[in-house]
C-alpha cells in the first residue's frame, strides 16, 4: 500500500460565491473551471482545473476562511502573476524566504490563504 499522489485541493466558500470565485481562480490565476459531477453540482461551489491542479471550492454553510493553512501553488513567473493579481486589486503579502523559492501569499475573495511559489538558482 503506497500514497500515490495529490488528487486536489479543496477550499471552502460561502454560499453565493460562485462568481467571485470564478473571476478570482478562473480570471486572475488562470484555472480552468470544469464541471462539477451532477449529483455534487447542487450543493453549489466550483471546481478548476489546471493541468494536474485541482482546486475544489465548496460551499460551507458556516463559513470560516482558512488564514493559516493554505495549498502552495508552484508557478513559472511569479511577477507576472504578482502584477496581474494586484491590478485584479487582491491583497498580497510578502513572507520570509524558502531555500530555492520565491513566494508570497495572496487571499483569495473569501479571505482564504494561497501561497504562490516560484523556483529559484
Amino acid at each position: 500500500m503506497a500514497l500515490l499522489g495529490l488528487h486536489h485541493v479543496h477550499l471552502a466558500m460561502p454560499s453565493g460565491g460562485e462568481d467571485q470565485a470564478r473571476a478570482f481562480y478562473g480570471d486572475v490565476l488562470g484555472l480552468v473551471e470544469v464541471q462539477k459531477p451532477e449529483n455534487l453540482a447542487r450543493r453549489g461551489g466550483c471546481w478548476f482545473e489546471l493541468g494536474d491542479l485541482r482546486i475544489h471550492l465548496g460551499v460551507e454553510e458556516e463559513f470560516r476562511a482558512a488564514r493559516k493553512a493554505h495549498p502552495a501553488l508552484l508557478v513559472d513567473n511569479l511577477a507576472g502573476l504578482t502584477a496581474r493579481i494586484d491590478a485584479a486589486g487582491f491583497q498580497i503579502v510578502s513572507d520570509e524566504p524558502l531555500l530555492g523559492f520565491e513566494r508570497l501569499y495572496v487571499y483569495d475573495p473569501f479571505g482564504n490563504r494561497i501561497e504562490l511559489m516560484q523556483a529559484v538558482g
